[in-house]
């Protein structure tokens, strides 16, 4: 059975897909992406000399500063700089380069999902995206995308924020991109699961269980296909027009 969405949309069907590089001239490297019209603009600068503190000098540091489209920094921001930042660790080389800090800057620019957990996974897309463009060492790209649960349990991908007002419950969630990634045997594997069919980071919000849980691997693994392909055809060597688009 399939569920009526607002926007006409199947229940596995993404939002358009935008993304480009290079957008800021004084960053080292930057990146925009947006989904429908929820949008989000990443700066990188650095690597810089020295760490941060209580972090661990012989690694590199990566540091997140989330800027809301409106307001103060409150906790909730926090939490998001701390959730961004554990995730780019997983997958930056933090060997090389040791002693030094990266700043990634995240600026909402439009919010058409809910406060988190649809503006947090445009925001890893738009920072793996960034790294890229700066050229940052990176163990593989990854791909994020939020599940949103029915109050009659169909799971609905990248909702927006009138959908998400009718949401039982919701997950995000950060899956590898493994074919990008530099190990070359492609065997790289996290508690001997290939890397491709793992999850880097993910967070729930509202009443799911675990099936229903699992139902989100499920779709969103899926469609992450789409976005890996997206993903990579965007990070191809730059042209002239650094811009790419998907319905």
């Amino acid at each position: 059975m399939e569920v009526d969405r607002i926007d006409g949309r199947k229940a596995n069907q993404l939002r358009p897909l935008t993304c480009s590089r290079n957008v800021l001239n004084r960053a080292h490297g930057s990146a925009s992406w947006s989904q429908g019209d929820t949008k989000v603009l990443v700066a990188v600068y650095g690597p810089k000399t020295g760490t941060k503190k209580n972090e661990n000098p012989e690694k590199a540091c990566i540091e997140v500063i989330w800027k809301p489209k409106t307001g103060q920094i409150g906790k909730v921001e926090r939490e998001y700089e701390m959730i961004v930042k554990r995730t780019l660790e997983s997958i930056c080389v933090l060997t090389i380069n040791p002693n030094t800090t990266t700043s990634i800057i995240v600026q909402v620019v439009n919010d058409d999902g809910s406060v988190s957990f649809m503006l947090l996974p445009c925001a890893i897309n738009a920072a793996c995206a960034a790294l890229v463009d700066a050229g940052i060492p990176l163990k593989h790209l990854a791909v994020a995308i939020c599940c949103c649960l029915t109050d009659s349990g169909y799971i609905l991908l990248d909702s927006t924020k009138l959908e998400e007002q009718k949401m039982k419950a919701f997950a995000y969630l950060v899956f590898p991109n493994s074919i990008l990634s530099v190990f070359p045997d492609g065997s790289l594997k996290v508690q001997g699961e290939p890397m491709e069919h793992g999850v880097i980071t993910s967070g729930t919000q509202g009443a799911m269980s675990v099936d229903d849980y699992l139902h989100c691997l499920e779709r969103g693994r899926a469609a992450t296909a789409k976005m890996s392909a997206f993903l990579r055809r965007n990070l191809q060597p730059q042209i002239p027009s650094d811009s790419c688009k998907a319905g």
